[in-house]
């Protein structure tokens, strides 16, 4: 089969490129960055533009059989540049997807459209309430591929935990970093609560079991995640005591921290936003228990063996990236102020 995968030059697109490589596949990148990563630039078609471009859009979706749309604008960027990307660009992408008539078109959505919920574990049917422009564009983007199903089109929708990986940098470049360096690692809170993550490898199977199993059992919407996870307390521990250096993980109260990480994110202090420190205190695990029964998922690694999994790749690479900073997941988020407190654990 043709892939067409949009965002390929990001942390999910390059696992996603070697995962249908290493099966046979014929693959098109489709990102606004470039396509740099020397292993396969010469092993697929690399398109470099904008699924905001209507036109290139329609163009790159000639001749595939399965899309998987990857491409998001994070929750770093600018709201109205979240909206054009995540709602917009799906809409092209959708419309070329119906025009080009593609046999399945995969959509890479995210749990953050239950926002902060009152309840666990969260299922598919549960009522969306997206935090900040992310989290309600990525509640829009799935309504208009509901809209494309509605007219019989196979189009999976996939909701996966925040994945790592090898490659995977952004937020979790703060414990590696710290880690690294031999220091302790704060937490909002005491810790105690349960916060489920996703490897990638995972993330991949899910992907591949819906673009190659039976239409009518893929086209529905998934959760994916780890299957085997503690509180985020331990969980982060482990990396720390892979670490070597015999630190510790330092809880902190959840009001005060929070109301600071307020003030520093508003006056661009801080790379944490909204999602991440309102949401890093509670419990935040989804039901996999769909996507098992339905697709056969079988996750392989747990939360600890992702985060060190991801760690070492962090420690084996570091000197390739670190002078390197960004909003996406594949660099290094700037630490502003956070470099400063660094010292104290």
């Amino acid at each position: 089969m043709k892939f067409l995968i949009t965002g390929g030059a990001g942390f999910l697109g390059i696992n996603l490129v070697r995962h249908l490589y290493l099966r046979g596949h014929k693959i098109a990148s489709l990102d606004i960055v470039e396509f740099d990563y020397p292993d396969m630039n010469d092993k697929i078609e690399i398109i470099k533009g904008d699924i905001r471009d209507k036109e290139l859009v329609m163009k790159s979706c000639k001749g595939v059989d399965v899309i998987i749309h990857t491409a998001a604008a994070l929750p770093l960027y600018k709201p109205e540049d979240i909206f054009s990307t995540d709602i917009n660009g799906t809409k092209n992408l959708l419309e070329a997807a119906e025009k080009n008539n593609v046999d399945r078109f995969i959509h890479i959505s995210s749990t953050a459209v239950y926002g902060i919920p009152d309840h666990h574990p969260l299922k598919e049917d549960d009522k969306l309430d997206g935090v900040g422009p992310y989290g309600k564009a990525k509640i829009m983007a799935e309504e208009e591929c509901k809209k494309l199903r509605s007219k019989g089109f196979c189009v999976p929708i996939i909701r996966p935990k925040s994945f790592i990986g090898p490659e995977r940098l952004g937020v979790f470049d703060l414990l590696y970093d710290w880690a690294k360096d031999g220091k302790g690692f704060p937490m909002i809170g005491n810790g105690k609560n349960k916060y489920q993550l996703l490897d990638v490898e995972d993330l991949c199977d899910a992907i591949y079991l819906c673009a190659t199993l039976d239409k009518e059992k893929v086209n529905d919407t998934f959760n994916i995640g780890a299957k085997e996870y503690t509180t985020m307390k331990e969980d982060y521990q482990a990396v720390l005591d892979y670490a070597g250096f015999g630190k510790k993980i330092v809880g902190l109260p959840e009001k005060p921290v929070i109301f600071t990480l307020k003030i520093l994110e508003a006056f661009k202090l801080s790379p944490l936003y909204k999602w991440v420190y309102e949401t890093a205190s509670k419990d935040s695990f989804v039901s996999i228990e769909k996507a098992e029964t339905v697709l056969g998922y079988a996750p392989k690694y747990s939360n600890k063996d992702a985060l060190v999994r991801n760690y070492k790749w962090y420690v084996d690479h570091f000197e390739e990236f670190k002078n390197k900073s960004g909003v996406s997941h594949r660099v290094p988020w700037k630490q502003g102020i956070l470099r400063l407190a660094k010292q104290f654990f």
